[in-house]
């Protein structure tokens, strides 16, 4: 008899719970927007935002497990550009995880993915030269074609990279002026990295002197102008490469080698007063463009 009643009670409160509780629930669940009707009706439900919003969470926690798990033996610059790039990829799973949490909440997403569909295609026509620049950007991070401290040149403006972000590179110039470098530039056109290679480059400084100069003389002066500058170093030594018979002078060039190519004009001002000093010491001369002028005279004849 207890065993009865105990059993009756255990199904009236199955009961309850079914119908009164989970009910509740599942009424309360959802609550919202009912639009249309039959296979094109739209329902945005309680249930619905939460689902989207544990969704989300889920997400957010397996990404930012998965980025630590590929940025940890990473050094600091690239950390960076991996966080840059995982950025971009992370708009693209959550648009993924909404539509594949709504299409599992019974809504058809034909329509939303064809319309989509139309409105990317619009933006890519509309946002070409961005998508290139984030592409480029990609690419650059990627193939490591370009780091900070590399110094540029672009539309002949030479700068020293101090950030590149997932659209733009970011330099300052020798007059401290920063310029900010569409990334697609460094993929589409012709770019001098000075320092892509090594922190080494070769320089040079032009001079013409008068024709009967004693063209050994030059080259010592030149030699030894070039050993006493502290920014030019000594390995690979500096040499004179004499260049031409020029118009109205002799041309030569003297080449030398520095870590500071962004600080090359300074190093060649330096150089050519030191130059200019030393020839004026030894005589010998720095002429000046001339030119032969003919003039001819035309006689008249009076009728």
């Amino acid at each position: 008899m207890v065993a009865i009643l105990m059993q009756d009670t255990t199904s009236k409160v199955e009961e309850i719970l079914k119908d009164d509780v989970w009910g509740s629930i599942k009424d309360f669940l959802n609550l919202g927007l009912h639009l249309g009707e039959g296979e094109n009706s739209i329902h945005i439900t309680i249930g619905l935002l939460l689902l989207l919003t544990i969704s989300f969470l889920a997400t957010s926690f397996v990404l930012k497990w998965l980025r630590t798990l590929f940025t940890r033996k990473m050094g600091a610059d690239d950390k960076l550009k991996f966080i840059s790039i995982f950025k971009f990829i992370k708009y693209f799973v959550y648009i993924l995880v909404v539509l594949i949490t709504v299409s599992a909440a019974g809504i058809d997403i034909t329509l939303l993915i064809t319309a989509s569909a139309a409105l990317f295609v619009g933006l890519g026509l509309a946002l070409q030269e961005l998508f290139q620049d984030i592409i480029a950007g990609i690419f650059i991070i990627l193939d490591k074609s370009l780091n900070v401290g590399d110094i540029v040149e672009v539309d002949g403006k030479v700068g020293r990279v101090f950030e590149i972000k997932l659209r733009t590179t970011r330099a300052i110039t020798r007059d401290d002026k920063v310029v900010i470098i569409p990334n697609h530039k460094f993929i589409s056109e012709t770019i001098y990295n000075y320092t892509q290679n090594h922190k080494t480059t070769r320089e040079n400084v032009k001079v013409g002197v008068a024709y009967g100069s004693d063209v050994a003389l030059v080259t010592n002066i030149l030699e030894q102008v070039a050993q006493e500058q502290r920014s030019v170093l000594k390995s690979p030594k500096p040499f004179v490469l004499f260049e031409d018979f020029g118009d109205s002078a002799l041309l030569f060039s003297l080449q030398f080698y520095t870590n500071d190519s962004f600080g090359d004009p300074k190093i060649k001002s330096a150089i050519r007063y030191s130059i200019d000093a030393k020839f004026r010491e030894h005589g010998v001369t720095i002429p000046f463009p001339q030119r032969d002028v003919h003039l001819f005279q035309q006689n008249r004849v009076n009728g």
